[in-house]
């Protein structure tokens, strides 16, 4: 039985649209990515997952401990329903939620803000004044990962933190250390120009050959600068962990011996930007269903929606992929539409109306932003039906 059988049979009873999880798949893609992390344990990066209990399952396997959230109201939430060891990824402006975080010294326990400079310092102080009582902050130092060369006219990697050699950081923790109330637990430098960028995009050779370098070329940078920037905060604090790396680039980063822990999401449901790696392959395990409801001509059939773009540089590879059956692509002129989509190919010529087409999103978490359930499929059997963060009432981004 193939999977686009298998998937029929399982949500037989369920009407499209609908999204699944296909557990095998995933517990696939998580004991390849444990595999790979080679022995350093996988913060859960949850913005790639958005469901409470999809991440249950995925720190009960051995190889996984803590999350990487995104925001400090989603962490807020999370240690509520008793995930702990939570670290928010992203610095964070909401007063609310920190003076919140302050307030709960249990809570606060549990939860790590991310800071990149000491207006970060100045700001949380000034949103958790009046809590009483005043939990300690603990805190933790973004550094920036990119790649620059030719005297920085050459640059890759996100925009992020401003602090990048070893004094800056060094000095930014010991302004952390003389703040009262605030502990620094950890350090951060996300290798995005590794991790999120795939190095054989298809029929781009020239374009990958320079991807390589300079994915090559950042790596051997990074180990010695990321080593010496440890060595100094070190000097300053005790530091609980030091977190790198992502799914595109895990068994890189943990080759460095500054690394204490590597993140991890996209992964675990591999959508079609992560088709484009050399170093690994992954199983496609999140998936969504649209019904046919039009055959504008023999070779054409037309889904209802499907316009489900992936945030990033805009382009076609933020579109959905056309999954199953294969051979399907879209109309030059419409592409994946708010209300409909067309659909091309020889295999649209045995599809009839109310018949599934099955997509993958082209990044992780963002689908489960218009889905309030994953339903959970093992084998060619519907086991469970679990909700998403919006099915929970929650959309913190």
């Amino acid at each position: 039985m193939d999977d686009r059988q298998r998937y029929d049979r399982a949500t037989a009873a369920l009407e499209p649209p609908f999204a699944i999880i296909d557990l095998a798949a995933m517990r696939a893609n998580a004991a390849d990515l444990v595999r790979r992390a080679a022995g350093k344990p996988i913060r859960v990066a949850s913005k790639s997952v958005r469901s409470r209990a999809v991440l249950e399952r995925v720190l009960a396997m051995d190889g996984f401990r803590g999350i990487m959230a995104f925001t400090l109201p989603e962490a807020l939430w999370l240690a509520g329903h008793g995930f702990t060891d939570i670290l928010v990824a992203y610095p964070t402006a909401d007063r609310h939620a920190l003076a919140t975080l302050a307030g709960d010294p249990r809570v606060a326990g549990h939860v790590t803000v991310t800071i990149d400079s000491a207006a970060h310092l100045d700001f949380i102080e000034a949103a958790v004044a009046a809590a009483r009582p005043r939990a300690e902050i603990r805190v933790c130092i973004d550094l920036d990962a990119g790649y620059t060369a030719f005297g920085g006219k050459f640059r890759a990697g996100a925009l992020r933190s401003p602090i990048r050699d070893a004094e800056q950081a060094a000095d930014l923790a010991a302004a952390v250390a003389k703040r009262p109330g605030f502990r620094l637990a950890g350090l951060l430098a996300y290798e995005a120009q590794i991790a999120g960028i795939g190095d054989a995009p298809p029929g781009k050779t020239v374009y990958a050959r320079a991807i390589r370098l300079m994915q090559a070329q950042s790596a051997r940078e990074l180990i010695m600068r990321r080593g010496r920037i440890v060595n100094a905060v070190r000097q300053v604090a005790d530091l609980e962990f030091v977190n790198a790396g992502g799914t595109g680039s895990i068994e890189r980063t943990v080759r460095e011996k500054a690394i204490t822990e590597v993140a991890a999401g996209s992964g675990l449901f591999h959508p079609r930007l992560f088709d484009f790696y050399r170093r690994f392959t992954g199983h496609p395990a999140a998936l969504f269903a649209l019904p046919v409801v039009r055959r504008p001509g023999p070779d054409t059939v037309t889904v209802l929606g499907g316009g489900y773009v992936a945030s990033g540089q805009a382009g076609p590879s933020r579109l959905p992929q056309p999954y199953l059956p294969a051979g399907l692509r879209y109309a030059p002129d419409e592409g994946a539409g708010e209300v409909q989509t067309p659909l091309l190919g020889q295999a649209a010529q045995d599809l009839r109306i109310g018949d599934r087409v099955w997509f993958r999103h082209a990044k992780a978490g963002e689908l489960c932003e218009r889905f309030d359930t994953l339903h959970l499929v093992d084998g060619d059997t519907l086991v469970e039906a679990v909700p998403t963060y919006r099915g929970e009432g929650q959309t913190f981004l």
